[in-house]
């Protein structure tokens, strides 16, 4: 018999870029296949051909043997096809019933949906309160409502990009069940995760792609997460390199009963938040999306919240009401979640990037920029960390996730800061970047540096850290030391089902 769904000689360019060359990928009924790649492997650009978001070049997609035409995601939909993306596209002010309601046609938020809804969600273990507002959920019952609406709309395949990015442990093994017990019921999942773990626990088979073709078919129950790596990158992700350190008693972050007040509807209001990131030490703040990290970084940084009590203090001298650039002065540096027009800007090439956070501290000129200085420091950060460019100076937006969130890291780090926040660093990020990433923050606490890393990642958080701090419902927890800290015991503090000790 034809598999569900079969993919023949995809290919997409854009210019001179082949973002999929000729790829061929086939998908059982019934079947949980992971779709491999580090970034800018081609992943994305496969999903969107196959959710109905662009046209290929070249190619055909077959549904049972028979060829199909999937000019929009109405018409991917048609054919049986949903897709649970990584951002989630839900209205904040609109419940959960309502929010599943929005693309069904024809279909109100009415008690015939409720019930409908209710039934599926009992059967496939999806609790959800379908009347309370999105802004006040959490991550996981989030992304609850996005697979009860994906699955309203009788998918006989659904896509999942990423689905445990910003999840507890608990939560992510409730999804793994959940998708199990779709699987048996024969929906087909194409699963696409860097947690190759995950895929190892959850996946029977994987197409691995590299650089836009598919290199490779494993079933990854059988291949360990380091041969994993390895076929998608070609070569082995080193471990990172840990050396002893000295964590000073200098603190080189004190916040000291922090309150603020957020600046949107729907933000998070901080509440006696306490947080101490000595020099040399790597602090990790954990938590679930939408628990205040956002609130905090812009608290940290200068660039958001109001407060209302309490006192910022960089090493040693309190800052709580100056700005951005008198915090940098000071010796601090900040990369923001937002990769793409907060880090950068998309369409400036990386020498006018360097710019951004530079001009408050380096000699690039005055009062005319030296464009050969910021020429030399863009090639500088792009040969130290390893950033892969297509051209000598593109474009920010012409790099990938991962080797735009390389540069950005770069930037801040050869300014030689005293205190680094990071905000998400690895989000997005394949293995091999990820790792880069993760050597050079733990270089810079070797050269004595404080660094505070805001996380959704517990693995990374773990790895990481010396002491862990985690985020609830816009409050702090009480330190964690890293090495005592159990998997089980952060994700219950992430969920607030346990209190402080």
């Amino acid at each position: 018999m034809a598999p569900f769904i079969a993919l023949e000689g995809i290919t997409k360019r854009y210019g001179a870029l082949v973002a999929n060359a000729a790829i061929d990928l086939e998908i059982e009924a019934g079947e949980i296949h992971a779709l491999l790649g580090e970034n800018g492997a081609g992943k994305s650009t496969l999903m969107k051909v196959l959710y109905g978001l662009i046209a290929p070049d070249v190619g055909t997609i077959r549904i049972e043997g028979k060829p199909v035409a999937l000019s929009s995601p109405k018409a991917a939909r048609a054919h049986g096809i949903g897709m649970v993306f990584q951002h989630f596209s839900l209205f904040e002010d609109f419940t959960a019933l309502e929010n599943i309601a929005i693309p069904l046609e024809g279909e109100v938020a009415g008690a015939d949906l409720r019930r409908r809804v209710t039934e599926k969600a009992a059967h496939f273990g999806l609790a959800i309160e379908l009347d309370r507002p999105v802004h006040t959920l959490s991550a996981g019952e989030r992304q609850r409502i996005e697979i009860l609406r994906a699955l309203m709309q009788a998918p006989r395949l659904l896509i999942l990009d990423e689905p445990t990015s910003v999840l507890t442990p608990q939560e992510a093994e409730a999804l793994f069940v959940t998708l199990e017990l779709l699987s048996a019921e024969g929906m087909a999942i194409l699963f696409i995760s860097h947690k190759l773990e995950e895929v190892r626990r959850l996946c029977s088979r994987a197409t691995i792609l590299r650089a836009g073709r598919v290199v490779g078919e494993a079933d990854p129950r059988n291949l360990s997460a380091a041969e994993l790596a390895r076929l998608m990158m070609g070569e082995g992700v080193a471990d990172l390199a840990r050396e002893d350190r000295e964590i000073g008693q200098e603190a080189a972050l004190a916040v000291t009963r922090l309150n603020t007040t957020p600046d949107t509807v729907h933000g998070v209001t901080l509440r006696d938040i306490d947080l101490v990131v000595r020099k040399g030490e790597i602090v990790a703040v954990a938590g679930i999306a939408g628990n205040g990290q956002s609130e905090l970084y812009a608290a940290i940084s200068g660039e958001g919240g109001k407060v209302q009590a309490g006192a910022i203090c960089l090493l040693g001298e309190d800052v709580t009401r100056k700005d951005i650039n008198a915090r940098r002065r000071l010796g601090a540096a900040f990369v923001p979640e937002a990769r793409l027009g907060q880090a950068t800007l998309p369409q400036a090439v990386l020498s006018d990037n360097v710019i951004l956070s530079w001009h408050a501290t380096e000699q690039i000129g005055a009062p005319f920029l030296d464009r050969s200085r910021l020429a030399d420091a863009a090639r500088g950060i792009v040969e130290r960390f390893d950033v892969r460019v297509p051209e000598a100076d593109p474009a920010a937006m012409q790099l990938s996730g991962g080797n735009l969130q390389k540069f950005i890291v770069g930037r801040e780090i050869l300014r030689g800061p005293q205190l680094l926040v990071i905000d998400q660093p690895s989000w997005g990020v394949d293995a091999r970047a990820a790792a880069n990433i993760r050597q050079n923050l733990l270089a810079l606490a070797k050269d004595g540096a404080g660094v505070l890393v805001i996380t959704q990642d517990l693995d990374e958080a773990l790895e990481l850290a010396d002491t862990i701090v985690v985020m609830n419902e816009g409050r702090s927890s009480a330190p964690l030391a890293a090495r005592d800290a159990s998997r089980e015991r952060i994700g219950l503090l992430m969920s607030g089902q346990e209190q402080d000790a």
